[in-house]
């Protein structure tokens, strides 16, 4: 019987959360994909993983069984990985960056890229690109917001960051320490490129205006450009 690594690491995913909300969250992956791989993967084995309830899961007794081995599976095949590819000379990456997405992270990243003897080939790109230059195959990896749009790309996440507001000099709420967004819903902001799609609609904080329209003042596709409007 073969099973696909991919699956055991969906499996230990949900085992791990106990919810198959959390685990496509964290595997970037739909819940409803995610639930219909689970089953497949229990069809094949011959047994349940899981006790499905009303608002939660549990792990079967086969589950338990089969969750430390699945995850010595899933460690032992990324050591071997990374013990195959440190066995050859080291290869190139060229890596997207846009300006002022996680400025020190990307400095610290790319230093250890460096240190195990990759060659680095920055390019840098617009916001007008959200994926820079993942989706036309220009990059190998790229630094980017989430959300990103489209399919086909896998995303970890290194950093969090929050959400601020900045205003110009002499706007009325310039001298406050916080702002109640329902203050700001008139107030025309600095959009990202409409190409940005889903990460436009997250700066402009769409899902909180209760379904109305954003002001857009300007588009800007690079910090200059917002610092210039």
């Amino acid at each position: 019987m073969d099973v696909h690594l991919r699956d055991l690491r969906y499996f230990a995913a949900v085992a791990e959360e106990l919810s198959f909300t959390r685990a496509a969250e964290r595997l970037y992956v739909s819940q409803p994909a995610l639930s219909k791989q689970i089953r497949a993967l229990e069809r094949q084995l011959g047994f349940a993983l899981f006790e499905r309830r009303a608002r939660e899961v549990a792990l079967t007794p086969q589950g338990a069984a089969l969750l430390p081995r699945a995850r010595e599976l899933g460690t032992a095949w990324d050591e071997a990985i990374r013990e195959a590819r440190g066995a050859g000379p080291a290869g190139a990456l060229t890596v997207g960056m846009q300006t002022a997405v996680g400025r020190d992270l990307q400095r610290r990243v790319l230093s250890g890229f460096r240190e195990r003897g990759w060659r680095i080939t920055l390019r840098l790109v617009s916001w007008e690109d959200p994926t820079a230059g993942l989706a036309d195959g220009g990059s190998d990896v790229a630094f980017c917001w989430l959300p990103v749009p489209g399919d086909g790309l896998r995303a970890k996440v290194l950093a969090r960051e929050e959400r601020w507001v900045a205003l110009p000099v002499g706007h009325r709420f310039a001298g406050r320490e916080a702002v109640d967004f329902a203050e700001l819903l008139d107030e025309p902001f600095v959009a990202l490129p409409r190409s940005a799609g889903p990460l436009r609609d997250f700066w402009l904080a769409a899902g909180e205006r209760g379904g109305r329209e954003p002001v857009v003042g300007v588009e800007a596709a690079s910090p200059e450009e917002v610092f210039e409007a």
